[in-house]
């Protein structure tokens, strides 16, 4: 392979450039030159890139988001929208891609393979930690560590006044990211979309928590379990309390990765470069019980919920 290219596509995560960094360090020792896809998959079918060495990816291990830009591309799905990604394939003549992203991305790489024949290496990157064959994912580790922080601060706050404090984190339809954070802040409470729950309970719970000699509560709601204003309203409905809400949202996924993202995404996007030079492609790299593993890219099904009931259960028993 003479030329290769890279991608990060999907939604941001803190890790995503020193992925990116090991990609292009490690396709120079094989003499090899790196596109950079601009703007994601939608640069893919603008036809916005530019040749990456060392040099432009030095001093990008600490920087959150990505330097190369994401941006989604749903029209891919369509014969319009996959016109002009298979003029820009044809234009630059690639030997191979590196995708660094999620499921979405992984969905696009499979369709590379299949429609265009070009060598897919994917890299596992998303705060929500819900790609199967991987036991983490790039950016979940930062997310969490945020989200751990932005709940201690407003317990200091709950605790002042004696609130009840309703906190949405990310995660779409997978609550690892909520039920770690709950787990780690000794949350109250945790909603989860695996779950299935009755706001009148969770009332009950934080009532019987009051008369235990309780002066706060702090609720954690995954955002696939229920919009926190909802949650809040009806608790306050019931419980006749001071119920306040904050919503952590898109802060989560920004900010300097930690240092378990910087060595994971370093890690990865090395041996991904690495498969595609042996001539392995049309897989994913994970870690699994800490060692590399790889998985077909066009593996269907979701991440087993099987992790976030153990810490629901860790929870309850917490409490």
């Amino acid at each position: 392979m003479k030329r290769i290219g890279v991608l990060t596509g999907g939604g941001d995560a803190a890790g995503m450039n020193p992925a990116l960094r090991a990609v292009v360090r490690t396709a120079w020792q094989h003499d090899a030159e790196v596109i950079g896809i601009i703007r994601g998959w939608r640069g893919l079918a603008e036809g916005t890139y530019e040749t990456m060495t060392p040099g432009s990816v030095s001093g990008i291990l600490d920087k959150g988001g990505t330097v190369l830009r994401t941006f989604r591309y749903p029209e891919f799905a369509t014969e319009e929208g996959t016109a002009p990604v298979a003029k820009t394939i044809k234009e630059l003549k690639l030997d191979g891609m590196v995708i660094i992203g999620g499921d979405g991305s992984f969905r696009g790489a499979t369709k590379l393979t299949k429609e265009f024949g070009i060598p897919v290496v994917g890299v596992p990157a998303t705060i929500d930690n819900d790609i199967p064959g991987t036991d983490i994912s790039i950016g979940f580790d930062t997310a969490l560590n945020i989200a751990i922080d932005a709940v201690d601060k407003v317990r200091d706050t709950a605790t002042s006044h004696g609130r009840i404090f309703v906190i949405e984190v990310m995660g779409r339809s997978y609550g690892l990211l909520a039920a770690q954070t709950a787990i780690a802040t000794g949350a109250e409470e945790v909603l989860l979309p695996e779950i299935p729950y009755k706001i009148d309970d969770v009332a009950r719970r934080i009532s019987a928590g009051y008369k235990r000699g309780k002066q706060h509560a702090i609720i954690i709601v995954a955002e696939g379990a229920g919009k926190a204003s909802y949650v809040s309203f009806e608790l306050q409905e019931r419980l006749a309390r001071d119920v306040r809400m904050v919503v952590l949202g898109h802060v989560q996924r920004g900010g300097s990765p930690s240092a378990y993202d910087r060595i994971l995404a370093s890690r990865l996007g090395h041996k991904a470069t690495e498969l595609l030079f042996e001539g392995k492609h049309g897989v994913m790299v994970g870690v699994v019980a800490n060692k590399f593993k790889t998985s077909s890219l066009a593996k269907s099904g979701k991440v087993s919920a099987k992790a976030v009931l153990q810490d629901a259960r860790l929870m309850e028993i917490l409490v």
